[in-house]
């Protein structure tokens, strides 16, 4: 099987035919077994045996590859309280521009008391969650609303400092349109927010809680944050499963979008895919099949989606001719 980098690549098939076998277990498995024996110029290390590999002979050409990253639906962060803002890497730069204010240089307060994580300026009861947990004994936990900072997440003093007429708590509620404009000074803080935007999150809040966050939000929002890296992509390797299950079509559309624009950056994306929609747009389509189980695991056809519609074999071909004819 040849894989084409630097392009958007779809892996189809029906049910059982060795799509996620063969992306997640060999390719990708063998990949970061292959990165594993890499010192970080990307050279050998002194003295490491060759690089093993999983149910195949050999993966050629993984040279090319410096890093890999599997994006899925789970939520974003590490904990409970990350945030669009805090996740894409941007509220650092914000919390910079609180600190350089006259009001917070003239109270002494530097960047680290404009973190809800961190620090005095955080709100002291609810520790700059915004909401407390109550316990229900033999019922499910609930949160409610922080009594001492409404929601806040900030102490009231914290509060008192503004930026455009703006508190620090306001910054978090502001969604992500709401932030385009605000912050159309200051670039880097702008791009993170036009991404966002351009991807169909501009009604996210910049302190939307993780755990609100459906699992195709918080799968674009990763990608999101790779965009923002600076610089070109290429050895870089993204690897999705599934990315359009329980999303609108609306938002197939921003994620394909996404997707092109990080092929545009230099990076490689292989998918592993049933949506139609998300195949016409692939550069590059593996079918496998011709079944699923015992009767799968072949490759029935490679090549542009025009040529797997073509295939007489391909269950995936015959469902595209008619897309592709429009």
């Amino acid at each position: 099987m040849d894989i084409p980098l630097e392009r958007l690549v779809c892996v189809t098939g029906v049910s059982g035919s060795g799509k996620s076998s063969l992306v997640r277990d060999v390719m990708l498995g063998s990949l970061r077994a292959g990165l594993a024996t890499l010192t970080r110029g990307g050279k050998p290390r002194r003295g490491a045996k060759a690089a093993p590999v999983t149910g195949c002979e050999a993966i050629d050409g993984r040279e090319r590859i410096q890093r890999v990253l599997e994006v899925d639906q789970t939520p974003i962060g590490r904990t409970p309280r990350s945030c669009p803002a805090t996740y894409v890497g941007f509220w650092d730069r914000i919390r910079a521009l609180f600190a350089a204010t006259p009001e917070a240089r003239m109270r002494g307060y530097d960047a680290a008391r404009f973190s809800f994580n961190t620090g005095t300026g955080r709100c002291p009861e609810c520790k700059g969650n915004g909401y407390q947990t109550v316990e229900m004994s033999f019922l499910p936990n609930v949160s409610v609303l922080c009594e001492t900072c409404g929601g806040r997440r900030f102490t009231e003093e914290t509060c008192q400092v503004t930026y455009q007429g703006l508190s620090i708590a306001d910054v978090l509620a502001l969604s992500v349109t709401e932030a385009v404009k605000i912050f159309a000074a200051h670039r880097d803080i702008h791009r993170s927010l036009q991404l966002l935007q351009d991807v169909g999150l501009g009604y996210l809040t910049l302190g939307q809680r993780s755990p609100t966050l459906s699992g195709g939000e918080a799968q674009r929002i990763k990608l999101v944050t790779e965009l923002a890296r600076s610089g070109r992509q290429q050895g870089v390797l993204y690897v999705l499963d599934e990315p359009t299950i329980g999303l609108h079509m609306g938002d197939v559309a921003n994620l394909i979008a996404v997707l092109q624009r990080l092929v545009e950056a230099g990076a490689s994306v292989i998918l592993i895919e049933h949506n139609l929609d998300l195949i016409a747009e692939a550069d590059w389509v593996i079918d496998l099949g011709p079944e699923g189980g015992d009767r799968g695991g072949k490759i029935i056809g490679a090549g542009t989606p025009e040529h797997i519609a073509r295939l007489k074999r391909s269950h995936t071909g015959r469902y595209l001719t008619p897309l592709l004819a429009l």
